[in-house]
C-alpha cells in the first residue's frame, strides 16, 4: 500500500481551493467532477511536493461538514484491490462500500474501509 491521497470534505470546492492555494503552492488541479457513484462532487489538487488533496463535497460529506470537520480519508494505492480487502478484514478493517469505480481516478476501483484511526480508500493501481 501507497498513500495517494488526503481527503478533504469541503462545503464548496471552489472555494476551498481558493483557500489551499492561499496557503500551499499548487502546482495542477483537476477539473471538478461529479460521481455519481460517491454522489460527490470531486476534485484533485497536487502540491509542489507531490501530495495530493481530493476534495469532495455534498451529500457524501454533509454531515461531517456541519460538525466543522475538514478530514475524511486517506487513500492508498494498491496493486490487487480484493486481496488487500481480504487482508485488512481479517485484521478487523471494517468494509463501508463495496468496489466501484471512481470516475476522478480514470473509473479504477475504489473501496471504503473503517479501520482503527478512520475511514481509508484502497485505490486500484489498474
Amino acid at each position: 500500500m501507497k498513500l495517494h491521497h488526503i481527503g478533504v470534505a469541503c462545503k464548496n470546492i471552489a472555494t476551498e481551493i481558493n483557500s489551499i492555494t492561499k496557503l500551499h503552492t499548487v502546482t495542477a488541479i483537476s477539473a471538478t467532477v461529479f460521481d455519481p457513484e460517491q454522489d460527490a462532487e470531486l476534485a484533485l489538487l497536487t502540491l509542489s511536493d507531490g501530495t495530493q488533496i481530493e476534495l469532495i463535497a455534498g451529500k457524501q460529506v454533509e454531515i461531517i461538514v456541519k460538525k466543522n470537520i475538514s478530514y475524511y480519508h486517506l487513500c492508498f494505492e494498491v496493486d490487487d484491490i480484493y486481496a488487500e480487502i481480504e487482508r485488512l478484514s481479517c485484521e478487523g478493517a471494517l468494509l463501508v462500500s463495496p468496489p466501484k469505480p471512481a470516475i476522478l481516478f480514470n473509473n479504477r476501483a475504489v473501496v471504503f474501509l473503517q479501520v482503527s484511526y478512520g475511514l481509508i480508500e484502497l485505490l486500484s493501481s489498474k
